[in-house]
């Protein structure tokens, strides 16, 4: 899980994340493939810890896997 950190000014509930109530400056884990989603609003989220494992790096493995195959 990637960790994403409220900036917005004040508490806001994501549907997302179970209709969570995020406070402003509150880190949150979200799931990593749904990390891009969360910081390209800039204004709103910014990184913390990002994914662990990249979509580059998904896709990668699964076309590797899928020449093995």
């Amino acid at each position: 899980m990637a960790r994403v950190r409220f900036i917005g000014p004040e508490t806001v509930t994501v549907p997302e994340l179970g209709d969570r109530e995020v406070q402003p400056d509150e880190v949150v884990e979200v799931p990593d493939e749904r990390f891009d989603g969360y910081v390209c609003q800039t204004t709103n989220w910014e990184a913390v810890e990002e994914p662990k494992t990249s979509t580059a790096t998904k896709t990668t493995a699964a076309k590797a896997s899928q020449k093995e195959g």
